[in-house]
C-alpha cells in the first residue's frame, strides 16, 4: 500500500477492542424484520438497581462457522484509491507538469519566481491543516448544503472534508521538489550567487526532506512519538530557514553582487507574502492553547475519562498533551451540547501518553480550546444516519448520537458498564433513547456479533442515508467493505499505512 502522508486527526477515531466479526453468508436466506432488532437498555446507574432478565441479553448459542468470504477487487480498489488519493494525484500532476515546463524553458513564470512557486506550494499545504480554516469550511458546508442537497453531493462534502490531507501531502512534496529544482539552477550559475545563499537553499532543502520523512505513514502509525517530535519541530525549523532563504535570496542583487534589495523590494515579492501567510497559519493555532483543569475518572484499568469545562458541538475531536509543545494526542469529544457544562475524552490506556493518565493523573492538561472538526462533524448534512463504533471508539460517535435524535448507535465492547464506567454509561441512558440504540457486549453476548448482518437491519429500519464507522484497523476494514459491497454509504476511520489487508472471515 502506498507510503503517502495522510491526514493526521484520527488517534480519536481509532478503537482499541480488537473487532474480528464473523459475517453470515445467507444473509438474503434469513433476513429479520425491524421489529425483531435486538436493542439492549444501559442498566440504571443507581447502585441498589436490581438486575433483571429484562436489560440482560442471554448469551446465544455460539454460531456456526462462517464460509471465507473474499472482497471483491472493485471494493478494495474504490477504498484504496480514495478522495485522499485522488487530492494528491491531481497536486502532484499539476506541480510537475509544471516542473517539466520549467526544466524545458518554456515556462517564464517558473524562472522569474521560482520561490513563490516553493513557498505557495507549502503555503497551501499548510492553510488545510490549519485548525481555523477547517472549522471554517465545515461550518460553511454545514450550514449551506445540510439535508436539502441531493445525497450524492453531501457524501462528496463529507469526503472532501475528511481527505483534505491529500492536497497537504501533495502540495508538501511538490513545494519540496520545487525548491531542488531552484537550489539546482542557482548551483548552475553559481558565480551569480553569494556562497550564503547557496548554503541557506541546502539547508531550507534538507530540513524540509526530514520534516516530510517524519510524517510518512509508516512513521506515524509505528513510532507516534518521534513523528510528533519531529515532524513538529523540524517544521518548525523549516519556517525558519523559509524565511531566511526568502529574505537573503531576494535581497541579494546578480548584477553587483550585494545585498541592496532590501526593505520595500523584500515586500513587494510574492515569496514574502506566502511566508507571511504560511507563517500566520502555523501559530494561529498555537495562540489558542491552554493548560486547562481536568478531573479525571478511572472507571477500569483500560479506560480514563477525562472532564473538561464547557460544553461542545458534536464532531470535535481534542489534542491534548503533558507539555505545552511536544506529543499531542487527539480523542473524540463527547458533550451534551453548547450548553452543557462540561465535555468527555474517552483515553483507551495503550501507549505512554495514556499510560501517564492513569498511574499519574494530571490537576491540569494542555489543550487547544479552538477544537479540531473530525467527520462526525458532517453528520449535520443528512437526515439520518447510523454511528457505528467499537471500544473507546465511542468517544467520537456518542455525541453526534447525544444532540441528534436522528442517529442511531451500535456500540460493540466488551463489559461495556464496568469498563466505562457509570459516567458514559449514564450519557448513553439519559439521551439516546431505545429506539435507536443497540449495545453489543461480547463478554455477556459470548462472543463478536455478526456486524454486518445487524448494519444491514439496522440500515434498512431506520433508513439512514449514511454510516459512520470508527474502529480499529481490522473493524473499520470489515465494515467498510462490507457497506461498500451492500452499497451503502460509509465513511471509515483513516488508516495510513498497512502492509498487507487482513485475512479473516466476513
Amino acid at each position: 500500500m502506498s507510503t503517502i502522508p495522510a491526514l493526521a486527526y484520527n488517534d480519536a477515531e481509532k478503537g482499541t477492542l480488537d473487532l474480528h466479526s464473523p459475517q453470515l453468508a445467507n444473509l438474503a436466506k434469513d433476513e429479520k424484520k425491524a421489529a425483531d432488532i435486538e436493542v439492549f437498555a444501559v442498566q440504571s446507574l443507581k447502585k441498589d438497581a436490581p438486575v433483571t432478565p429484562s436489560n440482560v441479553a442471554k448469551p446465544p448459542p455460539a454460531p456456526a462457522k462462517p464460509a471465507k468470504h473474499k472482497t471483491p477487487l472493485w471494493v478494495l480498489w474504490i477504498i484504496w484509491y480514495n478522495s485522499y488519493r485522488r487530492f494528491f494525484t491531481v497536486v502532484f500532476t499539476v506541480n510537475f507538469i509544471g516542473l517539466g515546463f520549467a526544466i524545458a524553458g518554456k515556462w517564464p513564470y517558473a524562472a522569474k519566481y521560482p520561490g513563490a512557486l516553493v513557498v505557495g506550494n507549502l503555503n497551501v499545504s499548510v492553510l488545510v491543516r490549519n485548525e481555523i480554516f477547517g472549522r471554517c469550511l465545515y461550518l460553511f458546508v454545514n450550514t449551506f448544503f445540510a439535508k436539502w442537497t441531493p445525497l450524492y453531493f453531501r457524501l462528496g462534502c463529507t469526503s472532501t472534508l475528511q481527505h483534505l490531507g491529500g492536497i497537504h501531502s501533495g502540495c508538501a512534496i511538490s513545494g519540496v521538489a520545487w525548491i531542488v529544482l531552484m537550489v539546482v539552477h542557482q548551483f548552475k550559475q553559481k558565480y551569480l550567487f553569494n556562497d550564503s545563499i547557496l548554503a541557506f537553499g541546502i539547508i531550507t532543502t534538507i530540513v524540509l526532506f526530514i520534516t516530510i520523512c517524519a510524517g510518512l505513514p509508516w512513521v506515524r502509525n509505528t513510532h507516534h512519538n518521534v513523528f510528533e517530535r519531529n515532524h513538529r519541530f523540524f517544521g518548525w525549523t523549516s519556517l525558519c530557514m523559509t524565511w531566511i532563504y526568502t529574505i537573503v535570496t531576494n535581497a541579494y542583487d546578480t548584477a553587483d553582487g550585494k545585498f541592496d534589495h532590501i526593505g520595500r523590494y523584500v515586500v513587494q515579492q510574492q515569496a514574502f507574502w506566502y511566508t507571511i501567510g504560511m507563517s500566520t497559519f502555523i501559530v494561529l493555532p498555537w495562540i489558542c492553547t491552554r493548560h486547562a483543569k481536568v478531573d479525571i475518572e478511572l472507571p477500569s484499568p483500560k479506560v480514563a475519562v477525562l472532564r473538561f469545562e464547557r460544553g461542545m458541538q458534536q464532531g470535535l475531536l481534542a489534542r491534548i498533551s503533558r507539555s505545552a509543545v511536544k506529543e499531542y494526542h487527539a480523542f473524540g469529544i463527547i458533550s451534551e451540547g453548547t450548553h452543557a457544562k462540561y465535555h468527555y475524552l474517552i483515553c483507551g490506556v495503550q501507549g505512554d501518553f495514556t499510560k501517564s493518565l492513569v498511574n499519574d493523573p494530571p490537576r491540569r492538561i494542555w489543550t487547544r480550546e479552538l477544537k479540531v472538526a473530525g467527520v462526525s462533524n458532517t453528520s449535520r448534512l443528512y437526515k439520518r444516519g447510523i454511528r457505528i463504533c467499537t471500544g473507546t471508539g465511542l468517544g467520537a460517535a456518542l455525541s453526534t448520537c447525544i444532540q441528534s435524535p436522528y442517529w442511531y448507535l451500535i456500540w460493540i465492547g466488551s463489559d461495556q458498564e464496568k469498563t466505562f464506567g457509570p459516567t458514559i454509561s449514564g450519557l448513553i441512558h439519559r439521551h439516546v433513547g431505545q429506539e435507536r440504540l443497540l449495545l453489543w457486549d461480547s463478554k455477556l453476548r459470548g462472543g463478536r456479533p455478526p456486524t454486518m448482518k445487524i448494519l444491514k437491519e439496522v440500515y434498512e429500519y431506520w433508513q439512514a442515508e449514511v454510516v459512520f464507522i470508527t474502529s480499529n484497523y481490522v473493524g473499520n476494514f470489515e465494515i467498510q467493505h462490507g457497506c461498500k459491497e451492500a452499497g451503502i454509504p460509509c465513511f471509515g476511520t483513516l488508516w495510513d499505512f498497512v502492509s498487507d489487508p487482513p485475512d479473516f472471515n466476513r
